[in-house]
């Protein structure tokens, strides 16, 4: 089965295309910005326009507006396709760069939050969530640090903060997504932004006359 994955979390913009488990094509740039632009142009620009009978998406988190291109546009190539959509959380991702590095250890995935947070979250040497996603200020988030690997964009940051840890500076490839284990590829493809909204509804308090 050919299958497309597609990452645009972070600062990072990437798309890959596989046969089975094994990689076809591959593009990974640093944006920072300009998801938007770039994103379709390098599906285009795969083997057969990138056409899959499968389609696997980052669901964050990350940039509130990465994470929803993301997710329109591998929504849309699915409709268009009648492909099959899976999502995934990015940090997983970032866990599984932890391993093609280090190998099968605990790693503890930091990433860029809103607001000058850190998004963490813990994950075994399988590759599975020992904890659940949060949102932290650098000091509580080094106070939960539990393993010593830490792997992510704010890796090198907060292991300043933790004796005895070591750093390894990454963003979430899409290539990677083959050696997510399958339990974290699901058919919620609903945004993961790790933190609530900061925007909130007016008040439903009418005053009496």
């Amino acid at each position: 089965m050919r299958w497309l994955a597609i990452e645009c979390a972070s600062e990072a913009c990437s798309v890959a295309l596989f046969e089975d488990d094994a990689l076809i094509a591959h593009d990974h740039r640093m944006l920072g910005r300009g998801h938007a632009e770039h994103l379709v142009p390098m599906i285009a620009a795969l083997p057969d326009r990138g056409r899959a009978q499968r389609i696997a998406v980052s669901r964050g988190p990350g940039s509130f507006t990465g994470v929803r291109i993301g997710l329109a546009t591998a929504r849309a190539l699915a409709l268009a396709w009648r492909a099959e959509l899976v999502g995934y959380p990015t940090l997983a991702l970032v866990a599984a760069g932890a391993r093609v590095a280090c190998g099968p250890v605990p790693v503890t995935a930091a990433m860029n939050g809103g607001h000058g947070e850190i998004f963490l979250q813990g994950f075994a040497p399988d590759g599975l969530p020992t904890a659940d996603l949060q949102s932290l200020a650098p000091d509580v988030a080094a106070a939960a640090v539990r393993a010593v690997l830490l792997a992510g964009t704010r890796a090198t940051e907060l292991a300043a903060l933790v004796p005895g840890t070591e750093a390894l500076a990454l963003h979430p490839d899409a290539r990677l997504v083959a050696m997510l284990p399958p339990a974290l590829l699901t058919s919620d493809t609903t945004a993961l932004y790790g933190r609530a909204p900061d925007a909130r509804l007016p008040s439903a308090h009418i005053p009496a006359p």
